[in-house]
């Protein structure tokens, strides 16, 4: 699915140190699912297993067409080399033996892409995408490059918050990954009620108040809305028609799983969720430390919704400066909605479905708390 979210809106200097993580690129033009399971999945355990990486994550992204941004953190300056090699001999092997077989310079994609190309470059990045034709290059399907990682500090609050966000990272890609290798996902039923279970149970533990959690996913919808305006990407009327249908059996299931974690009583979930749980009451924790310590800063702006991880801007002084901020109520909001989102972009949900789900969601909470009760 395409990634979207805030920018950064700070960058290495020239005199910071250089990133320790390694960053491949896979162009593969295909669900990215035996990608992930059958290459991403082995080579990231043998690396771990033999001390050569201290971290990982993955996400998926669609500038200069479809593709998995892999980034590997080598355990040290020793390992980096080995490292790199591990991983283009896994990459080039999996491109042979499975290559993806659809192309996007033609058909459907193209134009979806050539419009979140509109959307996200509208202005002075635009140059380095754009091909002769004037529409945003694509890359050789079936292949990889070697990129930079630049961690985006705006929207994660500073290096202290890039730190967290990379630890989180990890255990948001191996929740993904067991996910990929021992569920149906492959099914849009399965793959939706897997996303909006796992967004109740982060939302839950990042929000515990009934009102305050059915305003923020109400606004997360409003912002997914707001940013494909006039394009009927992210629908209204329609969303209201599905809810109907959906609504019982979810706002019961939401109701259970609020309800264990409100307790702290996680053993009356299932194994998958409650190790999500455990995860994300431990994440919470830590924001509220570092959000106490006064170590994350955010820009003092709210700006339009866009990602271009690893990607330098052209001026550095247009970069806004970062302002502390201690209000824990103000910082939980900002971090849920990217770390939940990243996730969903693991997953491969679309962001209208993410969108869909929030609304389900939002509307459910604020339905009768006995109606929600009787459900099945």
């Amino acid at each position: 699915m395409p990634e979207l979210t805030e920018p950064a809106a700070f960058r290495p200097g020239p005199g910071d140190a250089a990133s320790p993580w390694l960053a491949t690129h896979i162009f593969y033009a295909a669900n990215p699912q035996p990608l992930l399971v059958d290459c991403v999945r082995p080579l990231v355990a043998r690396l771990t297993e033999e001390g050569l990486i201290s971290g990982y994550f993955f996400i998926n992204y669609w500038l200069e067409g479809p593709h998995v941004r892999l980034r590997l953190r080598p355990s040290g300056p020793g390992t980096e080399a080995e490292v790199r090699r591990r991983a283009e001999e896994a990459v080039s092997g999996f491109l042979k033996t499975r290559p993806a077989l659809y192309q996007v310079d033609s058909g459907f994609l193209k134009d979806f892409y050539d419009s979140l190309f509109d959307i996200e470059f509208p202005g002075e990045d635009r140059a380095a995408y754009l091909g002769p034709d004037g529409r945003m290059n694509l890359r050789p399907n079936n292949s990889f490059s070697h990129e930079v990682y630049a961690p985006e500090y705006a929207k994660y609050g500073g290096p202290a918050g890039v730190e967290l966000a990379e630890w989180h990272f990890r255990h948001s890609s191996d929740l993904v990954l067991e996910a990929y290798r021992s569920m149906n996902l492959h099914l849009r039923t399965v793959l939706l009620g897997t996303s909006a279970q796992l967004m109740m149970v982060m939302a839950s533990c990042f929000l515990a108040e009934e009102e305050r959690l059915a305003d923020y996913l109400d606004s997360y919808y409003a912002f997914w809305h707001r940013l494909f305006p006039g394009t009927g990407f992210i629908g209204s009327a329609e969303y209201e028609r599905s809810y109907a249908g959906m609504a019982p059996s979810l706002g019961a299931r939401f109701a259970q799983l609020r309800q264990a974690v409100a307790s702290g009583d996680l053993s009356r979930l299932p194994a998958f969720l409650r190790r999500w749980a455990e995860h994300c009451l431990e994440l919470r924790e830590r924001v509220a430390v570092l959000t106490g310590n006064g170590e994350l800063a955010f820009p003092a702006w709210d700006g339009p919704a866009r990602e271009d991880s690893g990607q330098q801007r052209t001026d550095p002084e247009d970069a806004a400066p970062l302002v502390t901020v201690t209000h824990l109520p103000a910082v939980l909001p900002r971090l849920l909605s990217p770390y939940m989102h990243m996730t969903n972009n693991r997953l491969h949900v679309t962001i209208r479905d993410e969108a869909y789900l929030a609304f389900v969601l939002g509307q459910v909470l604020r339905e009768p708390a006995a109606g929600r009760a009787d459900a099945s």
